[in-house]
């Protein structure tokens, strides 16, 4: 029977069939042996994966690659259309291969479900792996595959049952998990320690695609915490952690292991040297870091839990390693969890500080991570992280941009009243050194922090002067808004103002557009201050100035080339404005206006005919239109452009970050809308308030519980169905040259006043899970019609509160107008203000609804109040 094989031949038989050919096997295994070795001598041998592995990477372009790619699969087919190729495994590895470069490999599912059903585990590891990589959802493949893993995991050898847990966990679908749910909690159970580890593993997988089946694993989970395996114990710790995040009942039951984990814990840090666990001198490190992450999930918002983990977690702090990475991973776990449970004032400083190290760190890496985290946990003990003010300040100098970012961030988030000065010192010097893509934020925050904490109006318009130097173009039209109406407002302050931006004028500011559009403003409005008017002793005069050297300065910016359209338009209405406020020149001017009447910007162009007009047919109501703005109502910038970007929130947007508007109500007018019960108003109508929209519209629903409640809205309020019209507007945009209206503007606007209030009571209107709102109520002197409230919403908890909307409604006897509240996201121990104003021309009994929603820790939150107890003095 060995005659027909050629003797010269044997050399390429492999090494196996030489070891099967012994006395202790029989004769037809041997001839099973030699008819495949046969068979492989007659076939020709394919490619090794070594081999096609350097064919494709010697390929020097991509048509090269897919043509040995091509060749390589047309050969893969052929040889899968035989039935019993020998060749199968090879052949799936190079697929396999295949397939991680992008190439398309579906057509060999089939073979890998030929390789699992093989009694050889080499064919099932490939073939599993195949699986792994290569099957897709379809419903006929997944059942058959199925099959082959509940016979597999059955099997007597584990490394073949660990195959197959594997493959499940990987490629479970809900069917095939639920099929086969009970078999993996049956290895869960099993003596060997191997199988447990890897049954733990596929039940986590399992629970992660289909949650409802974590209960069927509970009982067969808390055992595994008695394990002495480190490997069983790790999958144990996951599998626990991975149920606690996911159901609130099961973090409840697992409450009590907290003195089982703090035991286990305590034995790693005191264990002696082990070398098998040991990894830079720390006993498993990333046990440790497993079970601190599941303290920090069980001991939040429980006291009982958080204090049986104090002094475990101080010893971790204070025990561990801190010149290896791998030391330092374990320290920011542990800061994490203090961080996040309910800790000691004491356990807090020392994470903080822990974080501080961090920040001395010469890896980049370290210094992030902890920069990072200060961010997150700053509003949870503010104090302990000012004492590392110093050196966060010192991270603005790091060539990384990623660390410089987020120590602007966190460095925003430190300003307070107390270290305003030094800290905008330091951040000013930031600015002015800062790459482009910081400067509009970073002027943006500053500008806030120094209107939330400036120490006076002269220190805080020194700065938002030193912000439109260094920022130059970068900075936002929110910080030209904010400047000018600072300036409006202080008039003690006009005489310095006017002053320096005239020196800052006077220099080249090709290169600081909003400066000059802030500059030319201010000497347009107080153009004769600049010249005539008395110069108090801490401003500086300026000497010889004479209306031709300000007329030229003007000249040279309108004929500019480099200044921008808006830039020449603040400039040209500016102009226009000093016509009235110098003695003379006034020829001067109006032959520049003149000259813009045939201008090729048809903005500039039409200013220039418009403007040129008041001097010819208008010229009697020139005085009246150009006279000074009144100044402009306070309405604070929001603060939630310095929260948000401490959360990790994007960049205030352009169009959201002027937030000066003097009658905007909550964002979400659409959730107003649904409140009042109006449900058929025009969506294109602006966002202005509650009493606005229900003034512009005719009719609306009177079936809403709520209209029933309070007798339905006043629709047609005629004084407040014209309030849109300027109060929809933000100061820019009301005195920006770019409203063609705007010298008619400024003569409107100078009928507005300031009323002054008297406090008259304050009462709590809600008070719930750790967020109290209370009303300030004062009613104005000037109209006795109308009550101002003062509304604070001040978190209790420890955790932020995030888009916090209030909405409110009256009955239709009442006008209601809500300014734009003080931020949306309420910090720890912090509050957010908002201002309401009622007008009660019928002297009836005030009654309010109110709707509060956030996001707090447990997700969405939505909440309704009625306030019936105004007290009876505001309906006299």
């Amino acid at each position: 029977m060995w005659s027909y094989y050629d003797a010269e031949d044997w050399s390429v038989l492999p090494p196996e069939l030489n070891r099967r050919f012994n006395p202790a096997f029989n004769m037809a295994s041997i001839k099973q042996a030699f008819n495949e070795a046969v068979e492989r001598v007659r076939m020709p041998a394919p490619t090794r994966l070594r081999d096609l592995i350097r064919q494709i990477r010697a390929a020097r372009t991509a048509a090269e690659e897919r043509t040995v790619v091509n060749k390589e699969c047309a050969y893969i087919r052929s040889t899968f259309r035989e039935e019993d190729s020998v060749w199968r495994c090879r052949n799936i590895a190079k697929l396999l291969y295949i397939h991680m470069l992008g190439y398309p490999a579906h057509f060999g599912q089939l073979e890998c479900l030929k390789l699992i059903a093989s009694p050889r585990f080499t064919d099932k590891r490939i073939g599993y792996l195949g699986a792994m990589l290569l099957l897709d959802e379809r419903q006929d493949v997944h059942l058959l595959i199925t099959n082959c893993l509940k016979n597999d995991l059955n099997s007597l050898t584990q490394f073949v049952i660990g195959l197959a847990l594997c493959t499940l966990g990987a490629i479970a679908s809900p069917e095939m998990a639920r099929d086969l749910a009970s078999e993996v909690e049956r290895l869960m159970k099993s003596p060997n320690a191997y199988i447990r580890k890897k049954a733990a593993l596929c039940a986590f997988r399992i629970i992660r695609r289909v949650p409802e089946l974590m209960e069927m694993f509970l009982p067969a989970t808390r055992s595994l915490l008695t394990e002495k395996n480190h490997g069983v114990l790790i999958t144990g710790v996951t599998l626990i952690t991975e149920m606690c995040e996911n159901s609130v009942d099961t973090l409840t039951h697992f409450k009590q292991i907290v003195p089982n984990l703090v035991r286990i814990l305590k034995n790693l840090i005191h264990a002696g040297y082990s070398p098998e666990h040991d990894v830079s001198g720390v006993s498993d490190p990333f046990l440790q870091v497993k079970i601190l992450r599941l303290l920090r999930i069980l001991g939040r918002n429980d006291v009982n839990a958080s204090e049986a983990m104090y002094d475990i977690l101080a010893q971790v702090a204070t025990n561990t390693e801190t010149t290896k990475n791998v030391g330092n991973t374990i320290l920011y776990e542990t800061v994490l969890s203090i961080m996040d449970i309910k800790s000691e004032s004491g356990l807090r400083v020392l994470a903080v500080n822990i974080l501080g190290r961090f920040l001395l760190n010469n890896d980049k890496n370290i210094r992030y991570v902890a920069l990072n985290t200060l961010l997150k946990t700053v509003y949870v003990d503010t104090s302990a992280v000012q004492r590392h003010r110093s050196t966060i300040l010192e991270c603005l100098k790091d060539p990384d941009v990623s660390i410089r970012r987020r120590a602007m961030e966190l460095s925003f988030a430190l300003v307070n009243s107390n270290n305003i000065r030094n800290m905008m010192k330091e951040l000013l010097l930031f600015l002015e050194r800062a790459d482009p893509e910081f400067k509009a934020q970073c002027s943006s925050n500053i500008v806030m922090s120094a209107e939330r904490f400036s120490p006076n109006k002269r220190w805080h318009l020194e700065t938002l002067f030193k912000v439109l130097v260094a920022a130059g173009n970068y900075v936002r039209d929110d910080v030209v808004a904010c400047t000018i109406q600072l300036i409006s407002e202080t008039q003690a302050q006009q005489c310095y103002a006017v002053s320096a931006l005239w020196r800052a004028l006077e220099r080249d500011t090709s290169d600081k557009q909003p400066l000059t559009q802030v500059a030319t403003w201010c000497i347009g409005e107080y153009g004769d201050v600049l010249l005539y008017g008395p110069h108090p002793d801490d401003a500086d005069a300026l000497i010889n100035l004479t209306e031709d050297e300000v007329i030229d300065v003007y000249q040279r910016l309108l004929w500019s080339q480099q200044n921008t359209v808006i830039t020449k338009q603040y400039t040209l209405l500016s102009l226009t404005k000093l016509s009235t406020r110098f003695q003379k020149g006034n020829e001067k001017i109006r032959h520049i206006i003149d000259t813009f009447g045939s201008n090729l910007h048809i903005e500039l162009q039409q200013r220039g005919i418009e403007f040129s007009q008041l001097f010819k047919k208008y010229d009697h109501l020139r005085p009246a239109l150009l006279e000074r703005m009144p100044p402009m109502e306070t309405a604070r910038p929001q603060a939630n452009g310095i929260i948000g970007m401490v959360n990790g929130e994007p960049d205030i947007e352009e169009d959201k970050s002027n937030n000066l508007e003097a009658d905007v109500v909550t964002p979400d007018s659409n959730a107003l809308l649904d409140l009042l019960g109006t449900t058929d108003l025009n969506s294109s109508l602006p966002s202005v308030s509650a009493a606005s929209l229900s003034a512009s519209t005719p009719s609306a629903t009177n079936s809403n519980d709520l209209l029933d409640l309070l007798g339905g809205l006043d629709l047609s309020s005629p004084a407040l169905a014209s309030a849109p019209s300027l109060t929809q507007q933000s100061p820019s945009q009301l005195f920006s040259p770019t409203n063609t209206s705007n010298f008619l503007v400024d003569g409107l606007l100078n009928s507005a006043t300031s009323p002054t209030q008297n406090e008259v009571q304050s009462m709590v209107v809600f008070d719930k899970a750790g967020l109290k709102i209370t009303f300030k109520l004062e009613r104005s002197t000037d109209n006795a019609d109308l009550l101002m409230i003062n509304m604070s919403a001040q978190n209790l908890g420890s955790t932020p509160l995030t888009e916090f909307l209030f909405q409110a409604a009256v009955p239709k006897t009442f006008q209601l107008q809500m300014l734009s509240p003080s931020g949306t996201v309420i910090p720890p121990a912090g509050q957010v203000t908002q201002v309401l104003k009622v007008t009660n021309i019928h002297k009836a009994s005030l009654r309010m609804r109110l709707r509060i929603s956030y996001t707090g820790l447990a997700g969405p939150v939505l909440e309704q109040a009625e306030v019936n107890n105004f007290p009876s003095l505001l309906a006299q």
